[in-house]
């Protein structure tokens, strides 16, 4: 890999994080992994966190390996993360305790109370977000509550790509795609709204200039040069939203698909020049988050692969230490059809023991609990598939478009099951890849923000020319028919 006009990106995710540097050659564009490490959330005093600091030190780790065990040297870095997070700033810079993560239980009760406030209506007339617990809005409501003195102390909101742009480089702006994700963002304003800002104890002086992907911010500070060996980069403006970089990442033609950005959560929708914003979609509670090239991602967050994170996670610290490949296996050989859980059922936001809350959904909804880790992974997966057919159906109906194919992206293609489980429950063709869509997607705006690609459209066709795709059709459709309508039954 050529030093020339070589980028680094920084995907940050909730259960592992990676940097992965790249460069565009011949129309083409070529990736190499640096770096992995967990993230994780930090449990501590009844409260989940984020470990900034430890972030800050792994990012360090990666651009040491880079210039020294790789012999690479970017010419920009960006940073793109889960969304809605963020911490606080005191007035002399310093970060005023490390950020609550987004799974902290404290979040439970404060939309509720908000909404006594400000009537949900009216906070989705403003932004066009959907109703979830942990966006931004509720979560700074529910510091407010508990009169968290982070609150007092801090002057300055930095979400988590802020924070981590700002110990690289001392810049304060907050990228677009990620403002919007926060429910504080008025997207027929293009601003931060004051009305909910207000409602919440804070005002503008609260918040960063908001600027748009695909710009270079600022530079690394010097002392991470010297740090790292690297002599000098710029910091780029990428979509800091990691679905938004997946997204740029889609391999797509023409405008008759929808996506399925796949990994700890699912996050499918489609591609819009402007919000959609009305009483049905108030209903369907779907979002509307900002794209790069001035898009709109209309979408539904689902619970995704987490489900399955958790559950291999419980069954490794009872000494049964399966892989994703064995599960998947083993999922294979189980009974089809066994039971169904709806995904997104609120007590599978974060339990101690997922497969327990599993089994108390089935016996809930007079079903019959999985008995194996492969029926426990089967029902997991066939329900996921059918709750994109449930999304699939709600997205035709509000914006009368025709979806003929959809594209599956990030971590989850990696999963051919759960990619032909979809093609079966949607009766749409399924075109799976890159994997890597959300690192490729930052490096391909920085390109755009140094000056190597003039336009989205151009972005959009290197993605084409870089990677090699899976494509799945459906199979066994009447059976499948006949499984989501029962699948309708459980939707709680």
């Amino acid at each position: 890999m050529s030093n020339k006009n070589l980028f680094l990106a920084f995907d940050f995710g909730a259960e592992s994080s990676r940097a992965v540097c790249g460069a565009i050659e011949n129309k083409k564009l070529n990736l190499k992994e640096i770096y992995r490490f967990k993230t994780g959330m930090l449990p501590m005093d009844n409260h989940f966190y984020w470990n900034i600091y430890r972030f800050y030190e792994e990012m360090l780790n990666a651009i040491t390996l880079c210039t020294q065990k790789e012999n690479l040297h970017p010419v920009s870095v960006a940073v793109d993360s889960w969304g809605v997070d963020f911490g606080f700033l005191a007035e002399d810079d310093t970060i005023v305790r490390i950020p609550y993560a987004y799974r902290d239980m404290q979040v439970t009760e404060a939309m509720p109370d908000f909404h006594k406030k400000i009537p949900p209506e009216r906070i989705y007339s403003l932004t066009g977000i959907s109703m979830l617990p942990f966006n931004s809005l509720y979560h700074i409501h529910a510091m407010k509550l508990s009169k968290d003195l982070a609150l007092k102390t801090g002057k300055r909101l930095m979400f988590i790509p802020d924070l981590l742009n700002f110990m690289l480089s001392g810049e304060k702006k907050t990228e677009f795609t990620f403002a919007t994700t926060s429910q504080l963002y008025n997207p027929f304003k293009a601003d931060w709204e004051e009305e909910l800002l207000s409602a919440v104890g804070l005002d503008r002086s609260f918040m960063n200039e908001i600027i748009l992907p695909g710009q270079v911010m600022g530079q690394l500070k010097d002392e991470v040069c010297l740090h790292t060996g690297l002599k000098h980069a710029n910091l780029s403006s990428v979509c800091s939203h990691d679905t938004g970089s997946a997204i740029v990442a889609v391999p797509a033609e023409g405008t008759d698909w929808a996506y399925i950005s796949s990994g700890t959560w699912s996050l499918m929708g489609l591609e819009l020049d402007s919000p959609l914003v009305t009483e049905k979609t108030f209903l369907y509670n779907f979002s509307n988050e900002g794209g790069a090239g001035g898009k709109f991602r209309f979408l539904k967050n689902i619970m995704g692969l987490w489900l399955l994170q958790q559950c291999q996670k419980k069954w490794a610290a009872s000494g049964r230490d399966y892989d994703y490949p064995r599960l998947i296996g083993e999922a294979v050989k189980a009974k089809p059809f066994k039971a169904f859980i709806d995904p997104d059922f609120k007590k599978f936001f974060n339990p101690p023991d997922m497969p327990a809350e599993i089994d108390d959904f089935c016996r809930l909804s007079s079903q019959e609990e999985p008995s194996s880790e492969g029926e426990y992974v089967r029902v997991i997966l066939e329900s996921l598939a059918l709750k994109y057919r449930y999304i699939l159906d709600q997205l035709s109906e509000v914006s009368s478009k025709q979806i003929n194919a959809i594209h599956i992206i990030g971590g989850g293609t990696q999963n051919r099951l759960l990619c032909q489980f979809t093609a079966n429950a949607t009766g749409k063709k399924v075109i799976a890849g890159p994997a890597e869509g959300t690192a490729a997607g930052n490096i391909l705006m920085q390109s755009m923000a140094n000056g190597q690609t003039g336009s989205f459209e151009e972005i959009r066709e290197i993605v084409k020319n870089s990677f090699d795709l899976e494509y799945y059709n459906p199979e066994d459709t009447q059976k499948w028919e006949m499984a989501y309508k029962n699948f309708l039954n459980v939707l709680i």
